[in-house]
């Protein structure tokens, strides 16, 4: 018996040093990338050039983001504002519509629910890529609204962000219909049981959706150098950041995009750091009912 649990116990130790093993190795090897960009920022670009495959610099230097701060047609200030309220704007409006819609699938009773719900989730398997650009500007031209960051957030409002909706209407079935009927007793009604009592409880999941979206507005580069391109002054810091490695003085300055790029980073990192506890329990919990 003894001998056994103790050969048991071994197999089991070793079983969790293998994982990890596994789970460190996956961790250096997510964190590398980031790791090499921001000790990369500190290096002049002729050692970037001449030893790339250096990690730490031999010379640090702060140069590197002195001069992105004082580069002419790279307004760091103007474009941080650009990029936060674009991505900001989108947060808002992907978790209003995803709360709500997912509220709706979840609880309300219509005609037709299944059938347009399926027709949603259908959405999850097309993707159009750039085929949507040309219409969508012209819709936008027929309304007479000009391009640029506030007609890209104009077009968010007709948005379907299915994935979204599908995690608060698994997270909304989830929760127990007692509650919905409390509030009926204290005179609610289908509306005002969303916004007195679901919508405290979707903290979880809503702050998941507010990261991805903040992840993916901040990081989109498409939908705003097209939109932003008769319009510099209102180009995101991503879109700055790619003509800044475009330019005739900077088309090699990699110590240069380094330094954008750690800028560039540290929003979306202080996001998921502020997030991180809601996360990954919302996402699991609007995935625990269909």
């Amino acid at each position: 018996m003894n001998g056994n649990t103790r050969i048991g116990g071994k197999k089991s130790a070793a079983a969790a040093a293998v994982d990890y093993i596994i789970l460190t190795l996956a961790l250096a090897l997510t964190l590398f990338p980031l790791v090499y960009t921001f000790l990369g920022s500190f290096k002049s670009n002729m050692e970037i050039m001449t030893d790339p495959g250096a990690v730490f610099p031999k010379l640090p230097t702060l140069g590197n983001y002195r001069a992105i701060l004082n580069a002419e047609g790279f307004n760091v200030l103007r474009l941080l504002w650009n990029s936060s309220y674009y991505t900001l704007a989108n947060v808002f409006i992907t978790v209003t519509i995803s709360a709500m819609a997912g509220y709706v699938f979840a609880r309300g009773e219509f005609p037709g629910k299944k059938a347009v719900f399926a027709c949603f989730t259908a959405l999850l398997f097309v993707k159009t890529g750039g085929l949507d650009i040309y219409p969508k500007m012209a819709i936008l031209s027929s309304l007479h609204i000009n391009q640029g960051l506030g007609a890209l957030i104009f077009m968010q409002l007709f948005g379907i962000p299915i994935v979204n909706i599908y995690l608060v209407r698994g997270f909304v079935k989830a929760l127990p219909r007692e509650l919905d009927e409390a509030a009926e007793i204290d005179g609610c009604g289908f509306t005002g049981i969303f916004f007195r009592v679901i919508m405290p409880l979707l903290k979880p999941i809503l702050a998941t959706i507010a990261i991805l979206a903040f992840q993916a507005s901040w990081n989109d580069y498409l939908m705003p150098t097209i939109f932003t391109a008769a319009a510099p002054e209102q180009q995101t810091l991503i879109v700055g950041l790619m003509s800044l490695q475009r330019s005739d003085g900077a088309a090699t300055s990699w110590n240069l995009m380094l330094a954008g790029s750690v800028v560039a980073l540290l929003p979306v990192l202080a996001a998921y750091a502020v997030g991180n506890r809601f996360f990954i329990s919302g996402l699991s919990a609007g995935a625990v009912k269909g």
